[in-house]
């Protein structure tokens, strides 16, 4: 099986395991408030629903593309909630769920029947199929632990996540980038333990700088599902320690994270807060 073909059936696989999540909800559930400020679970899938129509768009569409983009340059920082809050507004539960499962349908298709070397425009550079693939995977596991969260469910971590990790340690510099910070020069060395029993390694083996602990809470970590003090991901050296405290998958700007856990128990403790 091509590295494409994998992460394309990694993606659906995702995708299902989310779907199974919200597919048996009673309607009123979907309006439940997830940690992310402002998004309750509509919201959340009305958001992978527009990013994946996006991409959809940007691989079949590239002049299309180009003009949504010129329209996102005039609203940077409001264009992606936009999206979000149009579709979740037009659609019921049920024919939003029907749009998500279509469109993700439809672009993974598109991935799948790509020619070899084909390039994706974005918001940033172009993208390989199998980076754009990943890049989905990467938000819809991310989305789909805020809808976990918000229904309280636990979910058993897979070897999946060894996309997710990619991406975080990939994006590695961009984090600095954001925050006017210079990048350290030299790689690091990142031995994350997956569900299965196996390592998952990223850069040189005798690295100074290192990152060792669970693939789960790294990917949690670089999403921002979780507070760094919530999570057994351990740093061996400043510079480690230092992009610990600021990693991210994801494009744009520093997100806000989450808070420690004891924080979130006291408030809800005091009543001022889900």
């Amino acid at each position: 099986m091509s590295q494409v073909a994998a992460v394309i059936g990694d993606l659906r696989d995702e995708s299902e395991e989310l779907d199974e999540l919200v597919s048996g909800l009673r309607p009123d559930r979907w309006s439940a408030p997830t940690p992310a400020p402002g998004w309750d679970i509509a919201r959340q899938i009305a958001h992978l629903t527009w990013t994946d129509e996006v991409a959809l768009l940007a691989a079949t569409d590239p002049d299309a593309f180009a003009a949504a983009v010129a329209e996102a340059e005039r609203a940077p920082d409001s264009f992606v909630d936009r999206g979000a809050e149009e579709i979740a507004a037009a659609h019921t539960p049920q024919t939003l769920l029907a749009r998500w499962r279509e469109g993700r349908k439809r672009l993974a298709a598109v991935l799948r029947d790509a020619p070899a070397g084909t390039r994706i425009p974005w918001y940033g550079p172009p993208m390989s199929v199998a980076s754009m693939a990943t890049a989905r995977l990467m938000e819809t596991w991310a989305h789909g632990q805020d809808v976990a969260d918000a229904l309280g469910a636990v979910r058993a971590p897979t070897v999946r996540l060894r996309h997710v990790a990619r991406i975080g340690v990939r994006a590695r510099d961009y984090a600095y980038l954001v925050r006017g910070l210079t990048a350290p020069g030299e790689e690091f060395r990142v031995e994350l333990d997956a569900p299965d029993g196996t390592t998952v390694a990223f850069g040189p083996e005798d690295a100074a700088q290192r990152v060792t602990g669970p693939l789960l809470d790294f990917c949690l970590l670089v999403t921002q599902r979780a507070h760094r003090d919530d999570l057994a991901v351990r740093a061996v050296g400043a510079d480690a320690d230092q992009w610990l405290g600021i990693a991210q998958a994801f494009a744009g700007p520093p997100g806000q994270g989450r808070e420690r856990r004891e924080h979130q128990e006291g408030r809800a403790h005091r009543g001022d807060g889900a």
